[in-house]
């Protein structure tokens, strides 16, 4: 799997800037970000897994699959497909009727080009954010996961995400989560890579690393 073109200089940095983090990467050696999936698929995913567990989430994904005409679990979803669909046909495949809205809905940003991937790379990580957020069901926690390991956006920090929150009070606070503004705050010494910290200190309270 490619490695993101900065991981080797955003290591070095980290290291020679943080005790933690260099104990962290030096506990984990060639592991990495990785992406999988297409833009509409990977967030399509995401909507479908969220408030569930990862094995009903599967279930379900392997049906919409099916019902879009694809044969493989791992094949990516045509918006078009995704569109038109009854929100009936997809609440028949296990979707809650919110769910079937927000699929609905990112598909019709793709389709009309509202979300296109093509103009992503001109888009600065908050102007991104932005975009991904206007889709129902897609809030600044999924949108930052998404510039992380579908983007490879090398600079997000999620203070709203659980994990980093742990991981940033055991190593760092005494094991007492502070003040979001403390977190971010702590984290502005990791610019520009703190995708990268944030990717390590995840390593740290669990060593198999996560896709998204």
């Amino acid at each position: 799997m490619t490695k993101p073109h900065y991981w080797d200089e955003a290591t070095r940095h980290l290291a020679g800037c943080d005790a933690v983090l260099a104990a962290l990467i030096a506990a984990s050696p060639g592991l990495h970000l990785t992406r999988r999936g297409d833009p509409f698929t990977t967030l399509a995913r995401a909507i479908v897994g969220q408030q569930i567990s990862v094995k009903a989430a599967q279930a379900i994904w392997d049906r919409l699959v099916a019902a879009c005409g694809r044969s493989a679990p791992a094949a990516a979803l045509d918006p078009v497909r995704v569109q038109r669909k009854r929100i009936a046909t997809l609440r028949a495949l296990g979707l809650s009727e919110r769910k079937a809205e927000y699929i609905r809905d990112l598909a019709r940003h793709f389709v009309s080009a509202r979300l296109d991937p093509r103009t992503w790379p001109a888009l600065d990580d908050e102007a991104l954010i932005e975009a991904l957020v206007d889709v129902k069901g897609i809030g600044r926690w999924t949108a930052e996961m998404f510039l992380m390991f579908h983007e490879m956006r090398a600079d997000v920090l999620p203070v709203d995400d659980l994990g980093l929150q742990k991981a940033m009070a055991l190593h760092y606070f005494d094991g007492e989560r502070p003040p979001l503004a403390a977190l971010r705050a702590f984290g502005e010494k990791w610019r520009p890579y703190r995708s990268v910290a944030t990717w390590y200190l995840w390593r740290s309270l669990d060593p198999i690393p996560v896709e998204y």
